[in-house]
């Protein structure tokens, strides 16, 4: 057996850290993602500087419940800048990071498709599993870029707006600033990991189509879709099932103790939608005739 059959021959592993890195480098590259970016950045800065205007002349952005359709840690923003990460996130949520994270994720495949590059990833040592699990992975690091992104830009905005100290959480306890901190980092990671269902839904329509703008239209069709239909009184009995029923669970992070139930449900249902939506295009994606 020559050496060239030999290497055909050996079965590839399904992981590789090489091709992570050239994945995870030119998504990051490019000026979409960028501007993506961009954008998650700004929001916290113009929620700042709105708080800081409403409060600077002496209005009501000081107390009471942060507004019925604000979070409940809004009011304390003016009075601990760290708040505007909590509130940037809660903002960011919604749609900002979940229509970001849709278009990464409804491109990553039919965007190369489109492309015409596809077919030559296949061709040479990436393989379809391979490949589809280092777009999945690629995906995720931008969920969790894209969060950490929104909360830097948040904590920056607010030192710079308002003063820092002791946090008072929602549970009334007081924490040094520091804790604080520790808290942040950890809603900013529980923020990213709701984000991993939406995430498997795009990769899986991202295999169903070559156009890239079609699928990451669709992406964010479905992720508006599934937003209204958790608004709608009468479907309560179905919209536990529904990915972003639990998104803003995380604030359950600022009590003491902390409220686990609706965050083991929120990463339990990512999980599963990960594992239906990822076998799903697992299945398309290895048995897809590619032309392109």
């Amino acid at each position: 057996m020559s050496q060239a059959e030999a290497a055909r021959r050996t079965p590839r592993p399904l992981w590789s850290l090489g091709l992570l890195r050239s994945e995870i480098a030119m998504t990051f590259r490019r000026w979409r993602t960028l501007a993506l970016l961009a954008v998650l950045a700004g929001v916290p800065v113009l929620v700042g500087i709105a708080v800081r205007i409403e409060t600077g002349d002496g209005g009501p952005g000081g107390g009471g419940d942060g507004g019925a359709g604000g979070p409940a840690f809004l009011s304390q923003v003016t009075h601990n800048g760290l708040f505007l990460v909590f509130t940037s996130l809660a903002v960011t949520l919604p749609f900002f990071l979940p229509m970001s994270v849709g278009v990464i994720a409804g491109d990553s495949l039919a965007g190369e498709a489109h492309g015409g590059t596809l077919r030559y990833l296949l061709v040479a040592p990436a393989g379809r599993t391979r490949l589809l699990l280092v777009k999945y992975a690629t995906t995720l690091t931008f969920c969790l870029v894209g969060t950490l992104v929104v909360a830097l830009s948040a904590l920056a905005t607010g030192a710079l707006l308002f003063p820092l100290g002791e946090v008072t959480l929602l549970s009334g306890t007081s924490v040094s600033f520091g804790e604080g901190l520790l808290r942040a980092l950890a809603i900013a990671v529980a923020v990213a990991l709701s984000l991993t269902g939406l995430a498997a839904v795009g990769l899986f329509v991202s295999t169903l189509t070559t156009s890239g703008i079609a699928a990451m239209a669709t992406t964010v069709g479905l992720l508006i879709t599934v937003q209204i239909l958790d608004t709608i009184p009468q479907l309560d009995a179905l919209q536990p099932y529904l990915f972003p029923h639990y998104w803003l669970s995380f604030a359950d992070l600022l009590r003491d103790p902390v409220y686990w139930d609706q965050l083991q449900k929120n990463f339990g249902l990512q999980a599963l939608y990960a594992l239906v939506f990822g076998s799903a295009a697992w299945a398309r994606f290895t048995t897809r005739d590619i032309t392109a």
